[in-house]
């Protein structure tokens, strides 16, 4: 049985564009299936974390990481007694919004679209969820429910300030309150991005030999993984070893977040879904002192992996793709694809022209980037 902070799917706050329900799928079970069935999330698979597409094929994607979110995001909402379903369709969604070559590529374009209102990927992955994903007769986008785009916009917690136009443009019509917190199941979603993450960076730096185990050995909690596995299983093989305490570590994080939410969760008391999102903070935590290991850990990841040599060359020679692929499309509009140039004929400005620019570029994956560039501009 949910707890009674928990999303009600019986409960929904509806659809920007009324429909009839599923009698066989709840709401968010749904949104779940959209998410999964667009063309954005196949795209997923070509779209990597560090390493650029065709550095090799075992590196995580944002596929696989969506993924691997997903799987966690499903335990932590179970033990918590959270809406399950609805963890999950925010989960899948999260990294929609990427562009390709990971978070270099949205440095660049943000650079880029400065002048034009910015580029942050969150606000992207609603824009395509409610905007982009055109294959229904009625509607653009998914016609998700209220509660899954409410996740999407803010599983990072509450957006004020200077808010990203294509969240402002979407909440005009479609009010996310977006100054409040997100649902605890969209909380899950955000911890469960940290822990995949934390996770496998360090199995992709492993791979491509940016560090090894000995250099892990001596990292916060890494440390005590690594003296259990060989207190167990004394001269376990070298792949076998890291493999088991990287496990370890992966369990510590998702019980500690279990542990402190539980512990949050029933200091508040909250008799609805309406108090997780007007606490005033976030309930799903990390305890502070695991979280200041885990800060040590990505600063170790930060020096030995996001900023090793060459990662750092490879981030080079992808931002001067970009910083040529947005110029070229902005004044040679007839290379864009026959869809687009519908949207680019009904632009009426500078502004609207570079946010669809933005839009095709973002869509892309880092192979057809890559391909993309060399047709057009050549080099390389």
């Amino acid at each position: 049985m949910a707890a009674r902070f928990a999303t009600d799917p019986a409960n929904v706050r509806g659809r920007l564009f009324v429909e009839e329900e599923s009698i066989f799928r709840s709401p968010f079970q749904r949104d779940r299936d959209r998410i999964i069935h667009a063309s954005a999330f196949r795209r997923l698979k070509h779209k990597t974390q560090v390493f650029i597409e065709h550095e090799g094929d075992y590196f995580r994607t944002r596929l696989t990481h969506s993924i691997e979110v997903a799987q966690v995001a499903r335990t932590v909402a179970a033990a918590l007694d959270l809406n399950v379903e609805l963890t999950e369709a925010v989960a899948l969604a999260h990294d929609l919004g990427h562009t390709p070559f990971g978070h270099t590529g949205e440095e660049a374009l943000h650079r880029l679209m400065t002048p034009y209102g910015g580029f942050d990927h969150n606000a992207q992955a609603l824009r395509i969820v409610t905007n982009l994903e055109r294959h229904y007769a009625e509607w653009d986008g998914l016609n998700l429910t209220w509660e899954t785009l409410e996740g999407i916009a803010k599983h990072n917690g509450p957006v004020t300030g200077d808010i990203p136009y294509a969240l402002a443009d979407y909440n005009a019509q479609h009010d996310l309150e977006l100054h409040t917190h997100a649902s605890a199941e969209a909380q899950v979603a955000a911890l469960s991005d940290d822990i995949a993450y934390n996770n496998h960076d360090l199995h992709d730096g492993l791979r491509a030999e940016l560090f090894s185990t000995d250099d892990l050995a001596e990292l916060p909690i890494l440390h005590d993984c690594f003296a259990e596995v060989d207190r167990k299983y004394p001269g376990l093989n070298y792949y076998r070893r890291r493999h088991e305490a990287l496990r370890r570590f992966f369990g510590i994080l998702v019980e500690d977040v279990i542990v402190v939410s539980r512990r949050n969760l029933a200091r508040l008391d909250p008799a609805s879904v309406h108090d997780v999102r007007h606490a005033g903070r976030m309930l799903v935590q990390f305890t502070p002192a695991l979280w200041s290991d885990l800060k040590i850990i990505r600063q170790f990841l930060f020096e030995r992996m996001y900023r090793a040599p060459a990662v750092v060359q490879m981030r080079r020679e992808v931002t001067q793709m970009v910083d040529e692929l947005f110029p070229f499309f902005m004044t040679n509009t007839d290379e864009l694809p026959k869809q687009w140039r519908k949207d680019v004929a009904d632009a009426p400005d500078q502004t609207a022209l570079a946010r669809i620019v933005a839009d095709y570029i973002a869509g892309m994956t880092d192979r057809f980037a890559i391909q993309e560039h060399a047709r057009l501009i050549g080099g390389g």
